[in-house]
């Protein structure tokens, strides 16, 4: 495969997270009640009908993942399967035909293998983002699922979230609910992020790096940061995160309680995280995707500001969790069984 001139200007090591067209993505059709086997293209525009209910009525989700090169040269994909089923969830939330997940799994190594050469390097700190949606497609206007879906992924290059290392940031409590009691919360679905710019937008303006949501029902506690998951350490080494049926199902959250427990030896808790209760936690951060692990520093609640750690300085359970994630994902340290999925 030729390489792309452009991708020989990239600066691994400086990537931001922003688009760039690569040279290939998976697409396939689902019409008359079944899935085509699907195929790249090196198209990056679709080509559907303005009635199309995920224009109109939302009817979309989407993933989030990433792909790393190791130290080998070799190329991990990080619990693909959890995405497939994650999916899998979210297309069954919005009446959506789901895409088989071991057909995703495989469409997935396709796109990556494919872009292969805009993978960046093992020790850029930078990694292959891979987006996986399902869109409902078709003519349409009447407020009903689709009969007609496309699955596509594609993929970007992408740097490491914090530059200059890991560094703790300070979000703000907003008033606003990001999602609905017994909604979509739980789903990743766009309808959630679209809700969450205006009070993105206010936080950033108030220099705050995001929002933190509360709980739709009572505003008496924590939900999601941004658009991410939140977890605490106690003082007395307990990992505790909320559970509710509003918070999207978090595999990189899932992840760091298996590590918290099996790798720390810390006590995992899911369960109520109320806003008034701050200081049981010495540290605290948001966890997701793109920032894997992104320190809490302080969080501004109505008049109070609150500093978990520091402001400045990243918790030391904090960072041995974001070490360990990160060097699972990279391969320099070794995985529970079934986390990692090569491409070949």
């Amino acid at each position: 495969m030729q390489k792309d001139k452009k991708m020989k200007q990239l600066d691994w090591e400086n990537l931001g997270f922003s688009y760039i067209k690569t040279d290939y993505r998976f697409i396939s059709h689902y019409k008359e009640g079944q899935w085509d086997e699907g195929s790249l293209t090196t198209d990056n525009k679709l080509h559907i009908s303005e009635g199309s209910p995920a224009l109109h009525y939302g009817q979309q989700c989407f993933e989030g993942m990433k792909a790393y090169r190791t130290k080998d040269g070799s190329i991990n994909l990080f619990r693909p399967y959890e995405n497939a089923r994650r999916m899998k969830q979210s297309c069954e939330r919005l009446l959506m035909p789901s895409y088989p997940e071991e057909d995703f799994v495989d469409a997935v190594k396709k796109v990556v293998k494919a872009n292969e050469d805009w993978i960046p390097p093992y020790g850029s700190g930078s990694s292959l983002y891979i987006r996986p949606f399902v869109i409902g497609v078709g003519d349409n206007i009447g407020i009903k699922a689709a009969e007609e879906y496309i699955f596509s992924i594609f993929v970007i290059p992408v740097g490491s979230y914090f530059k200059g290392g890991l560094q703790p940031s300070n979000f703000i409590v907003s008033t606003y609910d990001r999602a609905a009691p017994r909604g979509t919360g739980a789903a990743k679905v766009g309808g959630n992020y679209a809700a969450s710019l205006l009070p993105g937008k206010e936080a950033k303006e108030r220099q705050f790096s995001d929002a933190v949501y509360l709980d739709p029902a009572t505003q008496t506690k924590i939900e999601e940061v941004g658009a991410a998951n939140f977890f605490g350490i106690t003082h007395d080494d307990e990992f505790i995160t909320p559970k509710s049926p509003s918070i999207l199902n978090s595999i990189t959250k899932r992840s760091l309680m298996w590590l918290a427990e099996n790798r720390l030896g810390l006590t995992v808790k899911e369960g109520d995280v109320y806003i008034d209760e701050l200081d049981q936690f010495k540290e605290a951060g948001a966890c997701g995707t793109a920032a894997i692990v992104a320190p809490i520093g302080g969080l501004q609640v109505g008049k109070d500001f609150h500093v978990f750690y520091s402001e400045k300085e990243v918790g030391p359970v904090t960072m041995q969790l974001y070490n360990e994630l990160v060097g699972i994902q990279f391969g320099d340290v070794k995985a529970p069984e079934g986390w990692i999925v090569k491409v070949d």
